[in-house]
């Protein structure tokens, strides 16, 4: 070219092919192209170093190729899967993921909500958990309701309280495969480290076990809970903080594995325990490492990276029907016993 600035017209000339289809591969449409036409047009963009006017195409479109990730915690292993599972269906798609770390602050997940919206994202998924708090589920579910009528689509990946597609993990069914794990081993004297106890998802891991436990007719309501953080910090220091009230715990559950892997330390390390001969630990999600600490970890596996992957694919498949709501996902857990648990010792 001349220097002159290259149009979509410029790439659909050179490929030989209409302003519609170049459109239809460049601009993010849904509608179907075959690939050998899509890289027909592609080669032609690179050939002439066409660049798409973005904000151009979000006026005309409404929308944007963007879809907006809002997660708790990018640090968190736990998001980080997740989030590659819907990156990688989304750049299948020739979509760009945007990703938001609300830093475990409710009232900035709504902010997120709305400027994205602003910014005209194609959709929003949200992944963590839904927040027990006096006003929250309404007010993001108001913003999300502002989201949707501008066009835009919702999915969740864990339970938020909301009308919108969502990958349900079993938590409750998880919290209830460690209570037998637990009890066949001959535990009757365990704590549980809680995290935040404002979450959907430690109301419903908390509430299998606990269901389990008292329908193994044992007393659940003696069993010992210590917060803190969904991290290996406050897992660590939920740890000192059980065996301070109950130093003769034989089994610690963690519900998630920052946490647990925070509560083998504060054992070997702070405390003199040997794992698992004198106390048994669990934890739940099955995180990359779970497998490669000193004492490998028994823990509740979900396939993180195939939720992600789901949720975006319930979002691309809204898309296509162009109504309705795809019906939820529930994904099932998986007990996968390592290491870190033994039968109870007895004193």
């Amino acid at each position: 070219m001349d220097g002159s600035v290259v149009t979509l017209q410029d790439v659909a000339d050179r490929a030989g092919l209409s302003l519609a289809t170049a459109s239809r591969v460049l601009n993010g449409s849904n509608r179907v192209v075959s690939d050998a036409t899509a890289a027909r047009i592609r080669r032609a963009a690179d050939d002439l170093g066409y660049v798409s006017n973005g904000p151009a195409q979000a006026l005309a479109r409404s929308t944007t190729s963007v879809v907006g990730l809002i997660v708790h915690e990018v640090d968190d292993p736990y998001f980080a899967a997740i989030a590659r599972g819907v990156m990688t269906v989304a750049a299948r798609h020739a979509l760009l993921t945007t990703l938001a770390n609300t830093f475990h602050d409710p009232d900035r997940e709504i902010d997120y909500v709305k400027r994205l919206r602003a910014q005209r994202v194609r959709a929003l998924l949200l992944a963590g958990s839904g927040v027990m708090r006096e006003g929250h589920t309404e007010a993001l579910g108001e913003a999300l309701a502002g989201f949707e009528r501008s066009g835009g689509r919702v999915a969740l990946v864990s339970d938020y309280g909301l009308p919108y597609p969502t990958v349900l993990p079993a938590n409750t069914r998880g919290g209830a495969q460690v209570a037998r794990h637990l009890y066949d081993l001959g535990h009757r004297k365990v704590g549980l480290i809680a995290g935040p106890s404002f979450l959907f998802s430690v109301r419903d891991r908390l509430a299998g076990f606990m269901d389990a436990w008292s329908a193994f007719g044992l007393p659940a309501e003696q069993i010992p809970v210590a917060g803190g953080g969904f991290s290996r910090d406050g897992g660590f220091s939920a740890a000192l903080e059980l065996f301070d009230r109950d130093p003769e715990i034989t089994a610690v559950f963690a519900l998630n594995d920052l946490m647990a892997a925070g509560a083998l330390a504060a054992l070997t390390e702070h405390l003199g325990r040997r794992v698992p001969t004198d106390v048994s630990v669990v934890g739940f999600d099955d995180l990359w490492f779970a497998a490669d600490l000193r004492t490998p970890l028994t823990t509740v596996r979900l396939p993180l990276e195939e939720m992600g992957a789901q949720a975006m694919e319930m979002i691309l498949s809204a898309d296509d029907a162009g109504t309705g709501r795809p019906r939820n996902i529930h994904v099932s857990t998986d007990l996968v016993v390592r290491s870190s648990t033994a039968p109870a010792r007895h004193r």
